[in-house]
């Protein structure tokens, strides 16, 4: 086993074991495990890695805009591979488009709403998103 692969283990089993653990884990925490093991495991910590990252970007940066603008587009990041692989998933993605598109009015960035109400129609209507 070369190091790089010992340390991509060791990080894997270190982010098991802190979501496996009795407490409750603080949300950066929780989204670096997720993080983690999303690389390993898309289909099982990709939906759990977008509703951390929002509410990551609610607990922590709410008071920070453009760091919380950056975690929902990590979530809707997350939320579209998903979708690649489970198309039944759109209600996740759509959900991360959805809190996208809150930070967006709340920063004034009318221009690229229209983007996001774009891919949501596309989205919920079934088809499948342009690569």
């Amino acid at each position: 086993m070369t190091f790089t692969a010992h340390a991509h283990h060791d990080a894997v089993l270190r982010a098991r074991v802190a979501l496996l653990g009795s407490q409750t884990l603080p949300a950066r925490q929780e989204v670096a495990a997720y993080r983690v093991l999303a690389q390993v495991s898309p289909l099982a910590y990709l939906p759990l890695l977008t509703v951390a990252l929002f509410e990551y970007s609610r607990q922590d940066f709410a008071h920070e805009p453009e760091t919380a603008l950056a975690l929902r587009a990590e979530a809707v990041a997350a939320a579209r591979r998903m979708y690649a692989m489970e198309p039944a998933r759109g209600p996740l993605l759509i959900t991360a488009l959805s809190h996208y598109r809150e930070q967006l009015e709340l920063m004034g960035r009318e221009e690229e709403l229209a983007a996001v109400d774009r891919e949501t129609a596309l989205v919920a209507s079934g088809r499948t998103l342009p690569l």
